[in-house]
């Protein structure tokens, strides 16, 4: 009987933690609904230009930028500004059929490696994208040795980590290191970008040496890669092309480290046309109006129907602003400021309903586990 009692009481005592726990969530956020408010005072900047104001056209020019490759401050549309060199449209292809799948599962479980490339590279002032050059020299395998002895996920060689005073026993070698083989790589890419200022003349000479690239630069009379690859071993010019491919498999498009120095000038003149037109059509097709409270952008979007790559051009970190308790200027086509107006409180209200869905969803899943 007395067991009975005490297994009784302990239900009991959990259904009311479970209860008072809930009720606790639930008086949580009603408070924090009734602190949930939007401006009394809307200030919507307009300019009355006889543009269309759709929003079609500036999606036009803003051209979906999904797909983007960017140096670290920039955000470009790379599908636009970057062309895939003809001379490699068929290797790329063929290589992408072979190696596609595996590439896009590394995506997934290769995330904390990237990150760690990600860091090095940046803290030495490279493109991050040049992580690739791992992916296609090992597969980030950090125990893959070649018939060359070079070792790691860079792949390097003996005389280059005794340069940099890696340690190489028989018992461990510090090339099989992430962090380490990636720090000296960073430093040995620094190196080969200053020697001929150009990533796929970087890319092909860490395959075969600064003394192979100069030959062939000298041979061909060019420092062009695509007029002096046939100077250049067979495996070399194909490794500029793997790193190519594999680009354009994790990112979708071309970035700064698949094209020549020459091609990337041009690439920098479209930029700038690019932005030029891009800010001359949002300064003369959009309006802007202060917000504070829990709206959520995906709610925004829904109400006033607009599309996640413009909307989040046009208002970047807007959710995180509003988190944060800050006010925010949102920005939205001339057409639809009117709609999101004149509907703001119930934008507001399924805003702050979301969240408090969301919030108790998750406070419901860790009461049951």
């Amino acid at each position: 009987m007395q067991k009975k009692q005490s297994i009784l009481r302990g239900l009991i005592s959990a259904n009311f933690f479970r209860h008072s726990a809930g009720m606790a969530v639930f008086m949580l956020f009603t408070l924090s609904l009734m602190s949930f408010k939007h401006d009394s005072k809307v200030t919507t900047k307009q300019n009355t230009s006889t543009k269309d104001s759709t929003g079609k056209n500036l999606e036009g020019v803003i051209n979906l930028l999904s797909d983007v490759s960017a140096l670290p401050g920039e955000t470009i549309p790379g599908k636009d500004i970057f062309a895939l060199n003809p001379n490699a449209v068929s290797f790329v292809q063929d290589f992408t059929k072979r190696e596609g799948k595996e590439y896009n599962d590394m995506k997934s479980w290769a995330k904390p490696y990237f990150d760690l490339y990600d860091k090095i590279l940046s803290e030495n002032g490279l493109p991050v994208e040049l992580k690739y050059l791992s992916v296609i020299e090992s597969n980030l395998q950090s125990n893959n040795v070649t018939g060359g002895a070079a070792v790691g996920p860079w792949q390097l060689m003996p005389y280059e980590g005794k340069r940099f005073g890696l340690k190489m026993r028989s018992s461990y070698d510090e090339r099989t290191s992430y962090t380490k083989s990636t720090e000296v790589a960073a430093k040995l890419l620094k190196e080969l970008y200053a020697q001929f200022g150009d990533w796929l003349l970087v890319v092909g000479a860490y395959n075969c040496g600064i003394g192979g690239m100069k030959r062939a630069i000298a041979k061909a009379g060019t420092s062009d890669f695509w007029k002096l690859q046939y100077y250049l071993p067979e495996q070399t010019r194909n490794h500029v092309k793997k790193f190519i491919a594999a680009h354009y498999i994790f990112e979708g498009c071309g970035g700064w480290t698949t094209v020549t120095a020459a091609e990337a000038i041009a690439c920098r003149a479209k930029l700038a046309a690019y932005n030029a037109a891009k800010d001359s059509f949002i300064a003369n097709n959009t309006g802007t109006t202060e917000i504070s409270g829990k709206y959520n952008s995906s709610i925004i979007m829904s109400s006033v129907a607009i599309g996640a790559d413009l909307f989040n051009l046009l208002n970047p970190a807007m959710d995180k602003s509003l988190m944060d308790g800050k006010s925010y200027t949102l920005r939205l086509p001339l057409n639809k400021m009117p709609l999101f107006i004149s509907n703001r409180e119930q934008i507001l209200e399924q805003s702050v309903q979301l969240l408090l869905s969301s919030s108790l969803s998750k406070t419901s899943f860790s009461l049951s586990n």
